[in-house]
């Protein structure tokens, strides 16, 4: 049995931070895992910005509910799951990803979890575990499934290099010079192609 494991932001859809960027005019929070790899550097800055701009989780909310899917999201969804098992592994929050899921038609996401305090501020934020997108491919590993994943960033690498076979989807240039063991595709075509191949490889070796 083959799954399906796929990133979230820049996969599925937009990112938020740099929606959130542009809605609020604050430049630095442009930034993504696709900038800097490593994660909790990532969020130590956010969380920084957020407070002195005195900015919490309602006002990200109410970003993000103005928010859709990447174009053609929905029904690649549709299809992985018509023809696979499907789980979503992403570094996002779920107190972001709740209404995304909903227009995705709640497929399966494993991500992590803030930490708010009453007033709505950001304190922190709790990781599920460790490299949380490769620890999750071993588990499948370790129940007998084959894993095809696809992500687009630089916090993908180890869930693709784990994977049985792994893709950069629509990635920037840094990302796929960085890592060309892994085959870069663009749009869900292409990509519903490969992931077919993928089953077929998977499928011959066993």
């Amino acid at each position: 049995m083959e799954l399906v494991c796929l990133d979230l932001e820049g996969v599925l859809i937009p990112e938020i931070w740099i929606a959130f960027a542009e809605k609020t005019g604050i430049e630095s929070l442009r930034a993504t895992t696709r900038d800097i790899p490593d994660y909790d550097v990532l969020m130590k800055q956010r969380l920084r910005i957020l407070d002195e701009n005195k900015l919490g989780l309602h006002e990200i909310q109410q970003v993000i509910h103005e928010m859709e899917p990447l174009p053609g999201a929905v029904e690649f969804v549709e299809w992985v799951r018509s023809e696979f098992q499907l789980i979503i592994l992403s570094d996002t929050f779920y107190e972001f990803a709740k209404p995304f899921m909903q227009k995705l038609g709640w497929p399966t996401l494993f991500c992590h979890k803030l930490e708010v305090d009453s007033t709505g501020k950001v304190t922190n934020y709790k990781l599920r575990q460790k490299d949380p997108k490769r620890q999750s491919i071993r588990s499948f590993h370790a129940l007998n499934y084959k894993c095809i994943a696809a992500g687009d960033s630089y916090n993908d690498t180890t869930m693709l290099g784990e994977a049985d076979i792994g893709f950069l989807f629509d990635a920037p240039q840094n990302v796929i010079d960085e890592f060309p063991q892994f085959t870069a595709v663009n749009g869900y075509d292409a990509l519903k192609e490969q992931i077919l191949a993928a089953r077929d490889n998977l499928s011959t070796e066993s």
